[in-house]
């Protein structure tokens, strides 16, 4: 049900997630900072995400655009991860959690964009310190903390020869003599044992008498 969804990673540690909110929290998502980046896989933007957008509370939701606003808008310099985190917790308005985080992320991710911002249409312009000190080079937001760069080249990656290995397993199990040419690389026996390795790392696969198949 998840194929075509993302990271496999991400359907697994939904699932345990789950079962220690069931176990350890009476089956209520918690609603503390703590609480919630000890769940499987929840790290400190989704927490915080699930603070402000499921309990309305006054936190800072730090994503790649959002940070982007920061540093350009804000800060008009680059900012370290712990900066960025405290200038977005510091800037949400009391009691508007919800809806300001909402924008911030909307106007980083259609106008304050990471190659073509829309300064021209920008709310912020009069009062952003890089647009107003020229938009000169470098970007404060290349580097700052929160932002992302660019993701490796989807193309010939493990993650590529990953994804079709999970594909495979969902159709049948795969002997181990197999799994190179289900990762795509028939001659690449060490890259494609490997990728198997760590898809039984991560629980996404099992490893029995000679065969792979899903957990």
């Amino acid at each position: 049900m998840w194929a075509g969804l993302g990271y496999n990673r991400r359907a697994l540690n939904l699932h345990r997630t789950a079962v220690v909110v069931m176990a350890a929290h009476g089956g209520e998502l918690p609603d503390r900072l703590d609480a919630l980046l000890a769940l499987p896989g929840i790290g400190p933007y989704t927490a915080r995400a699930v603070l402000a957008f499921a309990f309305e509370r006054d936190v800072g939701v730090l994503d790649t655009n959002a940070a982007r606003v920061l540093a350009r808008a804000v800060a008009g310099q680059r900012l370290g991860r712990a900066e960025a985190q405290r200038a977005a917790d510091a800037l949400v308005p009391t009691g508007r959690g919800w809806a300001w985080n909402q924008a911030m992320l909307d106007l980083g991710a259609t106008v304050c964009t990471a190659r073509a911002p829309a300064c021209g249409r920008c709310p912020l312009a009069r009062a952003c310190r890089w647009h107003q000190a020229g938009s000169c080079w470098p970007d404060p937001a290349d580097g700052s903390g929160g932002t992302s760069g660019r993701q490796s080249r989807f193309e010939g990656s493990d993650r590529q020869g990953r994804g079709r290995l999970i594909d495979a397993l969902r159709a049948a199990p795969v002997t181990i003599e197999g799994v190179p040419a289900a990762c795509g690389w028939p001659t690449d026996e060490p890259r494609s044992r490997r990728v198997a390795d760590g898809l039984i790392l991560d629980g996404l696969a099992v490893q029995e008498e000679g065969t792979l198949r899903l957990p």
